[in-house]
């Protein structure tokens, strides 16, 4: 069974500093981790796909305009006080072991070595629309 794991900060989900705060060695022990964990899951035949996002203050929302160009709206978006830092998605027996990945990467290294605890969203990929629709 796939599923997509949802790295999601926001001021009232985290209690540690911005990443611009972290120290260049902080940077590279959380870098590392996620490097280290990305193998271990590809090694096991679990990774699908990984990626982690720019900044929000790159972010663009487009909306379809009847009859003309696009509406492009650029970031940073104030009224949004949370935004998608990555994703994983992976391949695995069930949600039980989607979950043990989720804490997994959830305890990634901050400032000081300390576990982050950041929460990660663990949602099912549909393989097709249900049968009714």
């Amino acid at each position: 069974m796939k599923y997509m794991l949802l790295m999601q900060f926001s001021e009232k989900t985290v209690d540690f500093p911005g990443i611009g705060q972290w120290t260049p060695e902080e940077l590279q022990d959380h870098i590392r981790f996620m490097k280290d964990t990305n193998l271990e899951l590809a090694e096991a035949g679990e990774l699908v796909d990984a990626q982690g996002l720019a900044m929000p203050e790159t972010a663009r929302i487009v909306r379809a305009h009847q009859g003309g160009a696009p509406v492009i709206t650029e970031g940073p978006f104030p009224e949004t006080k949370e935004f998608l830092a990555g994703w994983w998605i992976v391949d695995c027996d069930g949600e039980e072991r989607a979950v043990e990945i989720a804490a997994q990467v959830s305890a990634a290294p901050g400032p000081g070595g300390r576990p982050l605890n950041m929460p990660i969203e663990v949602r099912q990929v549909m393989s097709a629309p249900p049968t009714e629709l």
